[in-house]
């Protein structure tokens, strides 16, 4: 039986990846889920996910 690979774009990296989760509209590998996680509020990249996270709940356009 063959499997079929498939990839979503990161909403965080905007890498396509196999693995990760999709919370609401927006799907997050799990290379950033673990990033996300481990920063601490006051290191530089939090701003940066923070940004990226407010398009949550906002649905992409599938063309």
């Amino acid at each position: 039986m063959n499997s079929v690979e498939v990839k979503h774009t990161c909403g965080i990296c905007d890498e396509s990846k196999e693995r990760g989760i999709y919370l609401y509209h927006l799907f997050i590998c799990c290379e950033c889920e673990q990033k996300i996680v481990h920063t601490d509020p006051k290191e530089p990249e939090y701003k940066n996910y923070i940004s990226k996270l407010k398009h949550i709940n906002q649905p992409t356009m599938n063309l």
